[in-house]
């Protein structure tokens, strides 16, 4: 027996088991999904995904998961790449701020939504005391009962939450650098800056493609702080996919409509995975 055959032997229960948790759910959604497992008699076909393509609804939570997946992302870029070059910078007690600044993922999504609730709560919440205290508002404002104010609320609390993921990535990235490279552009007479630009940034490249696309599929993904947080509302929204998809199967028990909606956001998140695959296969080649 060869030794890959050996390799394949001692993975084959990785294998089955990754296949049964995986593969047998995704297969059973998209053939429930054309009405041929589960069905409520329906006849098999593309129904779900003819109505899809003309449903208000669907088009909406499929327009705000694309701009909170956006703005989340990008948001977690920009904060997770500062906190980690604070984090990275040579100081007197600097685990005590890197564990402080993980906190937030520590946090379970759902719960951090609950909490961001309460936080905006118009009367007794602590954002609007801290805003009428330094004087920036006269009056409470019901952040989760305006429409844009709501989805924005959203946005910013995923952003606390989230970061923490980006920037260990990251950390682990610049901690990669050598010193060396560093040394040797200020020979050349290079600023802080275009180092920053030409050493830190291209060796960072693989980083931020990995963290980006992981984050990507992770917030297009998120239910528990949008549905702690609001539940989709006021109206609709801040209503994402994954709500949808949650409502459809166990509010209003249309099970075949919603395994169409998760098929689709599925294949929406395939497509900006197949970067971070065809990166990884690069590297093991």
């Amino acid at each position: 027996m060869t030794d890959q055959r050996v390799g394949l032997f001692f993975a084959l229960p990785a294998i089955i088991l990754l296949v049964g948790i995986l593969g047998f759910p995704a297969v059973a959604a998209i053939l429930q999904s054309f009405n041929v497992l589960w069905g409520s008699g329906d006849v098999p076909g593309i129904a779900n995904y003819v109505q899809l393509a003309m449903d208000p609804q669907f088009w909406q939570a499929f327009r705000n998961t694309t701009l909170f997946v956006a703005s989340t992302v990008s948001i977690h870029i920009t904060l997770g790449l500062c906190v980690a070059l604070l984090l990275n910078a040579d100081v007197k007690g600097k685990w005590l701020f890197r564990v402080t600044a993980i906190l937030p993922w520590t946090v379970p999504d759902v719960i951090s939504g609950i909490l961001w609730r309460f936080m905006f709560d118009p009367l007794a919440g602590f954002v609007n005391a801290l805003l009428t205290t330094a004087g920036l508002i006269a009056a409470p404002i019901d952040w989760l009962g305006d429409p844009q104010l709501a989805f924005a609320a959203v946005v910013f609390a995923e952003g606390w939450r989230g970061y923490p993921f980006i920037m260990l990535i990251l950390l682990a990235g610049l901690q990669s650098i050598g010193q060396q490279q560093y040394e040797a552009a200020q020979l050349d007479g290079a600023s802080t800056w275009q180092c920053f630009l030409h050493v830190t940034i291209p060796n960072l490249k693989p980083m931020l493609l990995v963290a980006a696309v992981l984050d990507l599929i992770w917030q297009a993904r998120l239910f528990g702080l949008v549905f702690g947080m609001t539940s989709g509302g006021p109206g609709n929204a801040t209503e994402v996919m994954p709500l949808l998809i949650y409502r459809n199967y166990f509010e209003f028990f249309n099970a075949s409509y919603a395994a169409s909606m998760a098929v689709v956001l599925a294949a929406v998140m395939l497509v900006f995975a197949v970067p971070y695959v065809r990166s990884s296969l690069k590297k093991e080649a």
